[in-house]
This record gives C-alpha cells, structure tokens and sequence, in this order.
C-alpha cells in the first residue's frame, strides 16, 4: 500500500487569533512571507503526495484563491520586469487537479471534517496534516512518517512529549516502545487531566490513517467538547489494527497559540539571508 492522498481540515473559525481571522481564515496567516497553509501544502508535495484534499467551510475563499492563478497581479508583475515576484508565485501553484475541495457543512470536529473526505479518498491509506502545527525540519515529517508506513503498514501518528500540566490540550497515548523513533499505541485519551494521564506522550498535527476509520467516524459518536474526535475514532481502530507513534525530527511550533506562531515567524526569520542579520542584531539588541 502507498500513500498518495493528503487530507487537510481547513473549516475551522480560527478564533483564537481574532479579529485578524474575521475575515480571514488562520490557514492564510502569513510566516515571513507564506501563509500557513502553504508550508503544509508544500511539505505534503515534497513527501511524495499525489492530491491534495481541503475539507473546507464558509469564507474560505481566499485560501482557495491561494493555490489559483490571479491574472490581473501576474500580468502587473511581468510588465513591470518584477520576475523574482513571478517566480514566487508560481512555487505556489499546484500542478492542475491535484487540489480537490469539499465542504464540512457543519462545525462538528476533527473527525468530522476527515470523514467529509472519505468519498474522495476512498479505500487507501491517507495522510492528514494540520497546518497549525508548523515543523522545521531537514527532512519533512510527513517523509519521514511515510517510511514508518512502508515498514509497517499500519497507521502512523507523530507524537511529541509535551508538559504534564499540557495533557488536557491533546490526545495522550499509552504506549509501548519498540524502537528509536516508534512506540506502539495500546491506548488513547483525548485531552485528559493531568492526574488522568497515561503518558506525557502527545499526538500533534500529522497523521497516516488506513481507511477503516471512516466506518468508525461515520458512526458520528460524540465526544470530548461535544465533537466527533479523531482520538476516539483510533481507539476503536486499535482493537482491529495496530497503530503507531512516530518520533519525527524536527522542530514543531504550535501555530495555533499566539506565541507558538510568533516563535515560529522568529525561528523562519532567523533562516533567511535577506532578513535574518537584521533581525538578529535586533534581538541582540533586546538583552542589553
């Protein structure tokens, strides 16, 4: 079995960042220059992934834009010799049919928003990336995680080890090693208490998932803040199938959370040669 198809989960209000998400959807939000989504998209591309699939919701037209051409601003741009501009915009553009868009109609969760997806993906393996959790990496970890798929071929979640007052913010695993960079799942909790906890291992924002849990969403149970979870959707997958956690490589940054994203624009900045002096005195410049 291979992977070729990616899912991302894009109907979310982003009200976090209000109001700059008014009128705008959280995806767009730029890191230095590139929004979001684009990260994820691109990091979906580079692992080898075939289609993209946005499950979307209303006033998301400007992510759609995103990933379309915009005549009017490349015939500007070429008039004006601005070729660096145009080339940049062409690294955006997908090669045509690779995006498909569908609609969650309704905000009922994470696992809902996946199961929008099934008749699109159909019966395969599929990745799922959020795009709030931005990972730097020399390697991208959906990559990496699609090598642990192709050993194993059983669904394949990163997991990271967060705080163990941060429990309540995640799905944690029980878990078992086996290796370097894998654990076995025996068990999952979405979001449980501190005290409630089996591990401090947590599961961010990439997973692979074999295409029996759309069965297991589409029994709509409701769970954790009144939605259909993902996390549960696993548990019941586990007592069918094995399921593994994946220890990536790399350096993730919580883009959902106000200073995660600032820490993120930071880190990015840093990297670039056209800023990343200037920036640097600056920051020098702050401890004096």
């Amino acid at each position: 079995m291979r992977v070729r198809k990616a899912v991302f989960p894009v109907a979310g209000l982003g009200t976090r960042f209000l109001p700059a998400t008014k009128a705008m959807p959280k995806e767009m939000l730029p890191i230095v220059d590139k929004p979001l989504i684009q990260y994820a998209v691109e990091e979906a591309f580079e692992s080898g992934i075939e289609q993209i699939i946005f499950v979307t919701g209303r006033n998301k037209e400007a992510l759609e834009d995103h990933f379309d051409h915009s005549c009017e601003l490349e015939m500007t741009l070429r008039e004006r010799a601005k070729d660096d501009l145009l080339k940049a915009l062409d690294a955006t553009m997908p090669e045509a049919g690779t995006i498909i868009y569908t609609r969650q109609s309704e905000p009922l969760g994470l696992g809902h928003a996946i199961w929008c997806a099934r008749n699109v993906v159909g019966d395969e393996p599929f990745a799922v990336l959020l795009a709030d959790d931005l990972i730097q990496a020399e390697v991208p970890v959906l990559a990496q995680m699609m090598q642990a798929f192709d050993d194993q071929q059983a669904s394949v979640v990163a997991v990271i080890e967060v705080d163990s007052q941060d429990t309540n913010k995640y799905g944690i695993l029980d878990m078992q090693e086996v290796g370097n960079e894998l654990v076995r799942i025996r068990g999952l909790v979405e979001k449980p208490k501190p005290e409630e906890a089996p591990s401090n291992m947590a599961i961010i924002g990439r997973y692979i998932l074999m295409p029996e849990i759309f069965n297991i969403l589409g029994r709509k149970k409701i769970g954790a803040g009144g939605e259909i979870q993902l996390t549960d959707a696993m548990a019941v997958l586990l007592k069918k199938q094995s399921i593994f956690g994946y220890r990536f490589k790399g350096t993730r940054f919580d883009c959902g959370d106000k200073a995660g994203f600032q820490m993120a624009n930071i880190a990015y900045s840093l990297e670039r040669p056209d800023i990343g002096p200037r920036l640097r005195e600056y920051l020098k410049s702050l401890k004096d």
